[in-house]
């Protein structure tokens, strides 16, 4: 039973470091801020413009990533089934287009750096003067 309680306790202060570096980034000429309940409704759909009145370009980890899973757990709320169901039935529905995943953190980077009107999280390891950081999770 003590092994168990280790297993646990390792896994999950090795899941708190993975969270602890994510950041949500901008294009550097994008909003200075956001709150977390603006980025989660543009993660969810339910918002397509920047404060700015742009429409934006959002970008997401591949289904299955652990950092979409602690991104989404600290921003929308949401698991990875319960993300699925939701996408599952906007998309059904013709309510909503999920964001484009996209497969690397440097993908991520470089498309938010070519955009003025786009979001996504990376590390915050892979910042450079490219991008702008909006907050770390």
């Amino acid at each position: 039973m003590k092994f168990l309680a280790k297993i646990v306790l390792t896994t999950a202060l090795f899941s708190g470091v993975a969270q602890a570096g994510l950041v949500v980034i901008v294009n550097p000429s994008g909003p200075d801020t956001l709150s977390k309940s603006q980025v989660s409704k543009l993660y969810l759909g339910k918002s397509k413009r920047l404060p700015s009145g742009e429409k934006v370009k959002v970008f997401e980890r591949a289904n299955g990533s652990a950092e979409r899973q602690a991104f989404h757990a600290a921003i929308t709320g949401k698991s990875e089934s319960q993300l699925q169901a939701y996408w599952s039935r906007l998309i059904f529905t013709g309510k909503g287009k999920p964001p484009k995943i996209l497969g690397s953190a440097s993908l991520i980077k470089n498309q938010v750096a070519a955009n003025s009107a786009a979001i996504g999280y990376i590390d915050e390891a892979d910042v450079d003067g490219s991008v702008k950081v909006l907050f770390k999770l």
